[in-house]
């Protein structure tokens, strides 16, 4: 493993354990040539998804993207980063889970909005019209309209 510092190539592992679920392996090491310590991960190796958008293109799977329309959903929210990194490391686990290698958009943002749902309903409405595209006030209130009922009927 190269060192960040000074791109020594030889370095000593000092600490290894696993991250959250055992999915990731976190390792501190020590550069032989410079003594800083720096750390690395090592997952496993999936075989890539692709996302098919709605105009019918395919793009790689990418979890900052994710993270990051996420992120914006919940600005100024109660809503913590970990929270956040924990729902996108659950979608990717459900999409690697299931069998297709390809998977409509459509479904991701179903999965995130059903997430943020449940983190915070102010984010998932805001979450939902972006992603529904939403035309008019009307859509909107709908939407609002649904998660009241929605509330009322659980309570």
């Amino acid at each position: 493993m190269k060192c960040p510092y000074c791109t020594c190539e030889e370095s000593k592992v000092i600490d290894s354990r696993p991250t959250d679920y055992s999915e990731r392996i976190r390792r501190r090491r020590e550069c032989m040539d410079c003594h800083k310590r720096f750390t690395t991960y090592e997952i496993i190796e999936n075989v890539p998804l692709l996302v098919v958008k709605r105009d019918k293109t395919r793009e790689s799977f990418d979890r900052l993207k994710l993270f990051n329309g996420l992120r914006r959903a919940c600005e100024k929210r109660p809503v913590s980063v970990d929270d956040l990194e924990c729902v996108v490391d659950e979608i990717e686990q459900q999409l690697q889970n299931s069998m297709d290698r390809e998977v409509p958009s459509a479904h991701i943002g179903e999965l995130a909005m059903a997430h943020l749902k449940r983190l915070d309903e102010v984010s998932y409405v805001r979450f939902a019209s972006v992603y529904r595209e939403f035309k008019d006030i009307h859509a909107f209130m709908d939407e609002l309209a649904k998660l009241l009922h929605e509330q009322e009927k659980n309570k």
